[in-house]
């Protein structure tokens, strides 16, 4: 007796079993991937598409600008040539050369030298301090004191310097007053040469404090409280925890703080711009006020170029000096 296979009822009699050996047909690899490869390629035209709304403001506001500026630093671009500035000059280096000879431009730059040197570690050091004590040594009205201190970080400048204008008026200013209540006369803080640069780099300190503080206070409380707990079983007094544990593991922060605490500050323009106008006798002039006053207000646009190019210059070499100072003691 011969016994045969029947096909299942409802299958179609010619289809042929699917081979699974070794000859097996597959489909090429491009056609298996295509499906996988394609949203990969959506993800990437979408990031672009989202990402061009800020590259075109960048070019646009930013990138040209840039370029613009070192083209022009190397021409006599003046008022002249504001409508048609194909009509500036190249004159090279001559820009740069001038500089290194002019009286106010060294003057400039030794008073932000000068301004960077005493502010930098002023606010740096305060800030931690108060960092340190907001985040250990005060339990009460914790939040009002943060909110105090970070107050003048988003205060207008202009409401800024009505205020200490009036703390420092020589007559009916608030350290006036209290000098004369004890039979002092007030000095004129701001219209003293040996006064008003530190005049300024105190309002800086007070202004730019709160954003030091902050910083510092995220670096305090990413340090893991065992590690305090550890000293203190050791039998570590406060400050050798301080020293020995709190400022090693700070010292990422320290580094980014001072990074970018020294590059504001070789920056300062808003002080004495609106303080003082760079007075008296330019001891509050700096490079950023000296670079306005060429630019906007004599409308030597290519010298003020060259200004700014030797302040970016300065500004990255401070920068990787710190940074190869600083970094080899944060790992």
């Amino acid at each position: 007796m011969s016994t045969t296979t029947e096909p299942a009822a409802g299958a179609a009699p010619d289809a042929a079993p699917a081979k699974t050996g070794p000859g097996a047909h597959h489909p090429p690899a491009g056609r298996r991937n295509r499906g996988k490869r394609q949203p990969v390629a959506v993800q990437h035209m979408a990031g672009w598409l989202f990402s061009t709304p800020f590259l075109v403001l960048f070019a646009v506001f930013m990138a040209l600008p840039i370029v613009a500026t070192l083209v022009m630093s190397f021409t006599d671009f003046g008022l002249r040539n504001v409508t048609d500035p194909l009509s500036a000059e190249f004159i090279g280096l001559e820009n740069y050369t001038k500089l290194f000879g002019d009286e106010k431009f060294l003057k400039a730059l030794f008073n932000t030298a000068y301004f960077v040197v005493v502010g930098v570690p002023l606010t740096v050091g305060l800030g931690l301090g108060v960092a340190v004590l907001l985040n250990n040594g005060i339990d009460r009205a914790r939040t009002f004191f943060r909110v105090g201190f970070y107050a003048p970080v988003v205060t207008s400048i202009v409401a800024i310097a009505v205020v200490w204008r009036f703390v420092l008026d020589p007559s009916d200013g608030l350290i006036a007053g209290l000098a004369s209540e004890v039979g002092l006369t007030s000095p004129d803080f701001l219209g003293s040469e040996a006064l008003a640069m530190p005049s300024l780099i105190v309002m800086a300190v007070w202004r730019n404090l709160g954003t030091v503080m902050v910083l510092f206070i995220a670096g305090l409380q990413a340090i893991p409280p065992d590690v305090r707990e550890a000293a203190r079983l050791d039998g570590a007094s406060t400050w050798q925890e301080f020293r020995r544990i709190t400022v090693p593991l700070l010292r990422p922060t320290m580094l980014y703080t001072t990074v970018i605490t020294t590059i504001g500050y070789l920056n300062v323009f808003e002080e004495p711009f609106v303080m003082t106008q760079g007075g008296p006798s330019d001891s509050t002039l700096t490079v950023s006020l000296a670079m306005y006053r060429e630019g906007f207000n004599f409308f030597h646009m290519g010298y003020a170029s060259a200004m700014a190019y030797v302040l970016f210059v300065v500004i990255m070499a401070i920068t990787v000096l710190q940074l190869r100072l600083l970094k080899d003691n944060t790992k």
